[in-house]
């Protein structure tokens, strides 16, 4: 009919990019942690001093943490492309922002002790990539519940570590005492989110697959 509005033809450049924006710069940073090429955005705690007495020892530590922080960059990146509440997003976008200072001083001491990450992390990454996206998956609160539980498991390990670390490496623990007040801190932030209580064997099974990647880790 003349004089009619004619309806606008359909048009992919028309349909929201916001998921699709998120997707992309999430394999974007994928690539960016396995690659080893974050830049930290706060200077790496303690100075650089002489070799430690145990350096076999303490560069099996470190590569455990290193680990951890591969597993971090991918669970947050999970969940943060299924959080439906955009501060749950920002706040999970900061905590991995704070994350990635972890992930670059840990293999910067890594450098220092003459001694290489884990060859297995793209697979600790993908692991939890995906775990990532379940708990993200179902609803904010069990996300930051799942969040806030891991965090606490970390901020134990992260204290062991710290009792198993040669008296004369003051380096190594500046940057293990920094990484366990900011994951106590992303812990809170996530009970702070409305975090829900994990069922007891969810918090078991979590447990177990932390100690199958650390022991792992430490010699691989």
């Amino acid at each position: 009919m003349k004089g009619a509005a004619r309806a606008a033809p359909f048009s992919f450049l028309a349909m929201p990019l916001s998921f699709l924006d998120e997707l992309l710069s999430a394999a974007d940073q994928g690539l960016r942690t396995l690659a080893g090429v974050a830049s930290p955005s706060r200077p790496m705690p303690g100075e650089r001093a002489a070799p430690v007495a145990d350096a076999r020892h303490v560069a099996g530590l470190m590569r455990v943490n290193h680990a951890g922080e591969i597993c971090a960059q991918a669970l947050y990146s999970g969940q943060s492309l299924m959080a439906r509440d955009p501060a749950v997003r920002a706040a999970l976008h900061q905590a991995a922002s704070e994350e990635r200072d972890h992930l670059a001083w840990c293999r910067q001491r890594l450098r220092e002790l003459d001694a290489r990450p884990s060859v297995l992390d793209p697979l600790w990454y993908a692991g939890s990539f995906a775990m990532g996206l379940v708990s993200g998956a179902a609803g904010d609160r069990w996300s930051m519940g799942f969040l806030h539980e891991t965090e606490a498991q970390v901020e134990r390990h992260l204290e062991g570590h710290l009792d198993r670390l040669p008296r004369d490496d003051a380096r190594s623990r500046a940057v293990l005492e920094q990484m366990r007040d900011d994951e106590r801190r992303h812990g809170a932030m996530g009970q702070a989110l409305g975090a829900a209580e994990l069922p007891l064997p969810v918090k078991r099974a979590m447990q177990l697959v932390s100690r199958v990647m650390t022991r792992t880790a430490y010699y691989v």
